[in-house]
């Protein structure tokens, strides 16, 4: 019987053009073979202002979780886009929120995406994100195979 032999896994990763920079030493998705894995995304847009953190008119930033989140969804779905994939690829989503009393706003925006047929989901508390008028972060992993249309 002859040894198989496998084809070495295709690794590729990258920055997205006109997205907020991470700021760390990290891309915006890393794609494994089929699998394309979306590091921790914010609300944060290219120009380091946050969605959903805007001043009121007294002055004072007001934050909306529900800005944030269709934020964060909409920043994945870009960032999915430039690896070949969308949000309809995306099997796995993990939620951190700063705040679990925000967790009806972002549900109900998150539904507007993503039904009981969407990825498996894990919503977690966290102390606090990078920035203070962040409310929310989300990580995701899509399953797109490169031979897809």
């Amino acid at each position: 019987m002859a040894a198989s032999v496998k084809a070495p896994l295709e690794v590729s990763a990258a920055v997205v053009p006109g997205k907020a920079r991470p700021r760390g030493s990290f891309p915006h998705f890393r794609r494994a073979g089929d699998f394309i894995f979306v590091s921790g995304t914010s609300a944060r847009r290219a120009d380091d202002s946050i969605a959903g953190a805007e001043r009121g008119a007294a002055g004072a930033v007001v934050l909306d979780i529900r800005a944030q989140t269709r934020a964060v969804i909409e920043n994945i779905r870009d960032i999915l886009a430039s690896a070949g994939a969308g949000l309809e690829d995306v099997v796995e989503v993990s939620s951190y929120l700063v705040n679990m009393a925000d967790f009806d706003g972002y549900n109900a925006v998150y539904s507007e995406f993503f039904g009981y047929d969407g990825p498996a989901r894990t919503t977690v508390a966290v102390a606090a994100l990078p920035h203070p008028q962040l409310l929310i972060e989300i990580r995701a992993v899509a399953y797109r195979p490169r031979s897809s249309p």
